[in-house]
């Protein structure tokens, strides 16, 4: 279940509480009238099943409440109460597989933008996977993956085509593309100061690797394992299941190709770099492919219930 909260000016109040009451899977409807101060007008309360929730949405919006008024939305962690019971059967669907298109676009928004923090992190996973790679440590690798946040961008991208939101798909397309590219910049400095320290040395990416030389080796397999983690990820962050995305960070070597590429680069080993550059490429691209079908299928699959969200005039309350 999730709970909103309008703040609804007092000529839309009516019909605000008319679009839930209209709505299956609505109940717990209060209305405060005069309560609200800033800005002025009624506060409009209610719980809704996760999957009539986009739905009631979008129907907020063609009153244009975000600009009169505001909607919040908050996920409801325990309900004991029948009645929320009774709504969540009456909507139709599964909450699990329900999709929150006003959530997911502000999600990424929030992880697709470039700041600071994003550029640090993909920075210092790189990095981590340069040792990784010259180590031929498995271990490093996989913590390097953990902790880089590229898929949230490569998320943004996908979400930003689908429901055809160019500065979405824009702004994290920048992110992705300036994030890398200060990471592999960065990371080939970090490679000269180890060598110049002594830690690193050419001999190194010159012996065999068995653990990591998949990371400069690109095949078919590669673009197989892009795609289906995009679908994976695509649908942790539809269906609120964050912890997928821990899986999904280490199922593709986004961030150890771009490590390989630097440090290779650091020494003139430009076979390497092309290689490793190709790997993340494919990785990039069956994401973002994968990714984006996933949520047109999801986008589509939801359409057919359209109908079934909105209980007829006059149909009794399932209580």
């Amino acid at each position: 279940m999730l709970h909103l909260r309008m703040i609804t000016p007092a000529h839309l109040t009516e019909r605000v509480v008319g679009l839930i009451e209209g709505t299956v899977g609505t109940t717990h409807l209060v209305v405060l009238t005069g309560a609200a101060r800033d800005p002025a007008g009624d506060v409009v309360l209610c719980d809704v099943a996760r999957e009539a929730a986009d739905e009631l949405l979008q129907e907020m919006r063609t009153l244009s409440l975000e600009e009169s008024g505001s909607i919040a939305v908050e996920n409801i962690d325990l309900s004991i109460s029948r009645r929320a019971d009774a709504a969540e059967r009456e909507a139709p669907g599964e909450a699990a597989d329900a999709v929150i298109w006003e959530q997911l676009a502000e999600s990424t928004h929030e992880e697709s933008t470039l700041t600071i923090t994003y550029s640090v992190f993909l920075i210092v996973a790189t990095m981590i996977a340069a040792c990784g790679v010259v180590l031929d440590n498995a271990i490093l690798i996989v913590g390097a993956m953990a902790v880089g946040p590229e898929f949230g961008p490569l998320a943004g991208i996908c979400t930003g085509l689908v429901q055809r939101v160019p500065k979405l798909a824009a702004r994290s397309a920048v992110a992705l593309l300036v994030g890398f590219a200060a990471a592999i910049v960065g990371t080939t400095l970090f490679s000269l100061v180890m060598d110049a320290l002594g830690l690193f040395h050419a001999g190194m990416l010159d012996n065999p690797r068995p653990n990591t030389s998949f990371i400069w080796q690109p095949d078919p397999f590669s673009f197989v394992v892009a795609l289906l983690a995009g679908v994976a990820g695509m649908l942790s962050l539809t269906s609120a299941k964050s912890g997928a995305l821990v899986g999904v960070a280490i199922s593709v070597t986004t961030v150890p190709a771009a490590a390989n590429a630097a440090v290779a680069l650091s020494y003139g080993q430009f076979g390497q770099m092309w290689g490793s550059a190709i790997q993340l490429l494919l990785n990039l691209c069956g994401i973002i492919l994968s990714g984006s079908l996933t949520l047109l299928a999801w986008k589509l699959l939801w359409r057919t219930q359209h109908g079934r969200m909105f209980r007829p005039p006059g149909a009794p309350r399932p209580f």
